[in-house]
């Protein structure tokens, strides 16, 4: 196999690893949060038994978050050196910065999980929210250096060195808003369908305790209602994404709408595949003037295409596929919200269909699909750059053997953390099932 497509296998490997729980790690201590906030407000202790639980499982995470995260650092430096070169006298701030945010993350979740039973109200609700900062700071941090990625600034490269050095300027690059946007409100969703997901699991349990119903009723809701909203918001952000790359990438929004020849009043094309024989995508479905007005909220805006630049140039064509999965992700979980939440409060329905709770169960993992084709498609349509028309992934990529032998080694790595997760998650709450936790909550209150 070629030497980049190694790298970037490896690196894409732990990249899908790490991600799925870097995400849910950003996005469990929000709902952890809306659920003390709600125990606070309402004094009904399922939501501070859920707070509780939910903690103890998003300890377990961190546990594989922090050293998959420490895995892709090494990564970085073993297998893009000529990057790292760059990273380490122009982008490093957001590295820097990071630790501290993780340090602020670990420390309040310490003070959460073992002293929240001697902690005021208010102190309660500070430690979970500097518990969420520091989470999704973190996150935004290390996502910038992808932003700076597609939107190199703050240096210039003069006969092979880095002159006109200005970190701040990097730091703040162009994609910093709409990346750092994308990355905490798309956490946030998926976080709520994981607890949604988890919920409608137990429900679907044949004779459950009444108890036991009504308190994953109420992580249902609380998932569904968290997680349409920031469905929501990821859409309209989504908008504002494109619009970014309209202005900054434009080979990228040209492949991921498979668009060849640069057009005024440009269709919007949904489904199929594209076609580079034919310069044309087959079996997708045109909405007229549409790809326009996502570009620049005008019908009649001009939208290049790929014939735009050399063919070495373009991004991999299946980015296309790869875009309509992500938005189609991101609609059918928005429409399960609606449903559930219209099928609950609306209607005054107390019990789910099972047909219903059963797709409120996959709702959690098509959310994580949904972040690894948005990541996917990210990283892949920006090549054949590392740095956007500065610097390409073959020039930063490293000579060093033996990476297939590596890749086969840190794959294994990746299943086994995989089954260790599920096997001490599972212990841990069969060691403490959810009935017992209710009986304690209730004699505490008799008491």
């Amino acid at each position: 196999m070629d030497q980049v497509l190694l790298a970037r296998s490896l690196f894409g490997t732990t990249m899908a690893f790490h991600i799925i729980f870097a995400t849910i790690g950003v996005g469990l201590p929000l709902m952890i949060l809306i659920v003390e906030v709600l125990y606070q407000l309402t004094g009904d202790g399922d939501y501070a038994l859920m707070a509780k639980r939910w903690t103890r499982g998003f300890a377990v995470l961190l546990g594989v978050a922090i050293p998959s995260g420490t895995i892709a650092g090494v990564q970085l430096s073993l297998l893009w050196p000529e990057f790292m070169k760059v990273v380490g006298k122009v982008i490093a701030l957001p590295f820097q910065i990071e630790i501290f945010a993780f340090l602020l993350e670990a420390l309040f979740m310490s003070i959460y999980v073992y002293a929240a039973d001697r902690l005021s109200r208010g102190m309660r609700i500070l430690s979970v929210v500097l518990v969420a900062f520091g989470a999704v700071m973190s996150a935004i941090l290390i996502t910038n250096v992808h932003a700076f990625e597609g939107t190199p600034t703050g240096f210039k490269i003069v006969n092979g060195e880095l002159v006109d050095i200005h970190p701040w300027e990097a730091f703040f690059n162009p994609s910093f808003a709409v990346s750092a946007t994308h990355v905490t409100v798309s956490a946030y969703m998926t976080g709520a369908f994981v607890v949604a997901s988890m919920a409608a699991y137990k429900m679907l349990r044949r004779g459950l305790p009444q108890k036991e119903y009504v308190f994953h009723r109420k992580a249902l809701l609380c998932g569904l209602i968290v997680g349409g909203i920031f469905s929501a918001l990821t859409g309209l952000n989504g908008h504002a994404s494109a619009q970014h790359l309209y202005r900054e990438q434009p080979e990228k929004l040209a492949a991921a709408e498979g668009l060849f020849e640069t057009t005024t009043y440009a269709p919007l094309t949904i489904g199929g595949f594209t076609d580079k024989k034919t310069h044309e995508v087959k079996y997708g479905i045109e909405i007229p003037w549409a790809l326009s007005f996502l570009a620049d909220n005008r019908f009649d805006t001009e939208v290049k295409g790929l014939n735009e630049w050399p063919e070495e140039d373009w991004p991999p064509l299946f980015i296309h596929t790869l875009f309509n999965a992500m938005v189609g992700v991101g609609m059918l979980l928005l429409l399960m919200s609606i449903v559930g939440f219209a099928w609950h409060r609306l209607l005054k329905r107390q019990t789910f269909p099972r047909w219903m709770i059963w797709s409120f169960f996959v709702s959690g993992p098509l959310s994580m699909l949904g972040i690894e084709f948005g990541w996917i498609f990210s990283c892949t349509g920006r090549q054949p750059w590392i740095l956007y028309r500065v610097m390409r992934t073959s020039e930063a990529a490293t000579h060093t053997g033996n990476l297939g032998t590596l890749f086969l080694l840190f794959t294994g790595v990746y299943l086994m953390l995989a089954v260790v997760v599920v096997v001490v998650l599972r212990a841990y709450f069969k060691r403490h099932p959810l009935g017992d936790d209710l009986l304690t909550e209730e004699d505490g209150m008799h008491v």
